[in-house]
């Protein structure tokens, strides 16, 4: 059995807590070892950081932990261990998913979770993540990434024209 803890941070003066999603926002889910950078594989992540991010401004959202993690051997445990969906039933409203590396059957259940798995192919700071995304946003964002963004009720659904 796989456990998770989620960490947020308190309301207080500076940080008040919004309920639920911020309205027009991507729910990003960064995998991480120690909640400063990208820099783990889905199935081996002991932490992600999620967050709302808009063209403007990013938000600290929760830490989603786990203690039962892959040790990236590449081989399978038994078949009633199952420690994917646990993650994927955790990071149910995000819309991004950046990790280093996610196999073929995780990527499923992200995808059929409604989530785009992003691999990244370095380590790089989370910031970095979160800038680059906020850049995206801010340009002609490519196609996955405008239908994240209707999903995630930042615009109105139009047809895109330039789609086949």
């Amino acid at each position: 059995m796989t456990s998770n803890r989620r960490l947020s941070l308190a309301a207080n003066k500076v940080h008040a807590l919004t309920p639920g999603q911020q309205s027009g926002a991507l729910r990003v889910a960064i995998a991480t070892q120690d909640m400063e950078c990208l820099n783990a594989h889905f199935g081996s992540a002991k932490l992600f950081a999620v967050y709302d991010v808009t063209s403007d401004d990013w938000n600290f959202v929760e830490a989603v932990a786990f203690e039962d993690v892959s040790d990236e051997s590449g081989k399978h445990r038994s078949e009633g261990d199952d420690r994917i969906s646990p993650k994927v039933e955790a990071l149910k409203g995000c819309h991004l998913l950046f990790c280093l590396a996610i196999g073929g059957p995780s990527a499923a259940k992200v995808i059929s979770a409604k989530i785009h798995p992003i691999k990244v192919p370095s380590p790089q700071s989370i910031e970095d993540v979160l800038s680059r995304t906020q850049a995206m946003l801010r340009t002609a964002p490519p196609p996955w990434l405008r239908k994240a963004v209707m999903e995630a009720g930042a615009t109105e659904k139009k047809p895109f024209e330039d789609e086949d």
